[in-house]
């Protein structure tokens, strides 16, 4: 969750042909939009870095391959207050050792958020807003492994997640207060699994070709320190392939299916910045989801570029494992602008459209 002022990265981006530095802080306006917060601002400061080993092996590399097994890696803190009068805390970091052979990544974080309610699966509702504090923590650990795979990099490792939901207002008579809804009045999630990861892609930010795999299970329960029991199987694979010089296809797969008896906020969802552009986030959730969205980027002038984008996904339960009578459609358009011509880092200006339903959103790096 990283974003800025267009003007600062106008000023403040490096130059593509500039040697790679060891470290590097970048300080920022926030400056973001999307349909759950409205107009957000606030500070930020993001490091890139190489650890000394990685360095090292850069510095004494004449052939300029090594790039490919050192990728950077970035730590951000930052404070937001948006326009609904939500408060962000939040420090998302990306971590690659020993020429990749270690690869962390995560985030912690305190929020103090409202949303809109929509309803559970098909038990929809008009929108209610609640209100929610708190604090979240997410750490995935991965070491390479079958370093013999030539094309791409395999990883396996474990992953922990925490967040203490504290639902502090709901409307009066709607479906949160009536007190059938799980974890309608908070839940507080701890949860440990395993997961693969896979990545062949030839850059982090905004990659011309490759795969990048996530694949996880998670088991939420009371022994790891939360109040709830409930497990999920997620998969997120990204494809991309240069079509010319100048354009590229992205193509994501999101599946998510969910076991046991998951709090509201931990379902299955569709929506927001990432998954289903033009619908608010969680506008659609239930136990299991499946996604597919593609998207044309191409170059128009510079360092500007644009995109065209369209997703379709359905929901199912227990009873449906997939709904595929009942899918939601969304699609839309729009333009990006290098802050980081060297990793090809983007501002994004999305416009989504679905049924019913828009949004606009103002951030930093591509949806997927």
């Amino acid at each position: 969750m990283v974003f800025s002022s267009l003007v600062t990265a106008l000023l403040m981006s490096a130059p593509a042909d500039s040697v790679p530095k060891a470290f590097s802080v970048l300080p920022l306006p926030l400056i973001y939009y999307t349909p759950e917060t409205r107009l957000a601002y606030g500070v930020a400061a993001t490091a890139t870095f190489r650890f000394r080993r990685d360095m090292q092996l850069l510095r004494a590399d004449s052939s300029g391959q090594a790039g490919a097994t050192v990728r950077p890696s970035q730590i951000t803190l930052g404070f937001a207050y948006t326009q609904n009068k939500q408060i962000l805390f939040y420090l998302p970091f990306q971590l690659f050792y020993d020429q990749d052979k270690y690869y962390i990544n995560g985030e912690a974080g305190y929020y103090r958020y409202t949303y809109f309610f929509y309803g559970v699966g098909q038990q929809e509702v008009t929108r209610e807003l609640y209100a929610v504090n708190f604090p979240r923590i997410r750490i995935n650990a991965f070491r390479r492994i079958a370093p013999e795979i030539r094309r791409g990099k395999l990883y396996a490792g474990i992953r922990y997640q925490y967040e203490d939901y504290q639902v502090t207002a709901v409307e009066p008579g709607g479906l949160l207060a009536s007190g059938t809804v799980s974890g309608g009045s908070g839940s507080r999630l701890s949860g440990a699994g395993v997961g693969l990861f896979y990545d062949s892609r030839n850059q982090i930010f905004f990659p011309s070709k490759g795969i990048v795999a996530d694949i996880s299970y998670l088991v939420h329960s009371q022994a790891l320190g939360g109040n709830v029991r409930f497990g999920r199987y997620t998969a997120d694979v990204s494809a991309y392939r240069l079509l010319s010089k100048h354009a590229i296809l992205a193509a994501n797969y999101f599946v998510s299916f969910t076991t046991g008896d998951a709090p509201f906020n931990a379902l299955s969802l569709l929506g927001g910045t990432k998954r289903m552009r033009g619908y608010y986030e969680g506008r659609y959730r239930d136990q299991n989801v499946a996604l597919i969205q593609g998207e044309a980027r191409f170059d128009l002038y510079k360092r500007l570029g644009g995109v065209v984008f369209a997703a379709a996904g359905v929901l199912g339960n227990a009873e449906s494992l997939l709904r595929l009578n009942d899918p939601k459609v969304a699609y839309g358009a729009g333009l990006r602008f290098t802050i980081n011509r060297r990793d090809h880092l983007n501002i994004r200006l999305d416009y989504g459209l679905g049924k019913q339903s828009s949004g606009f959103y103002l951030t930093i790096g591509e949806a997927f």
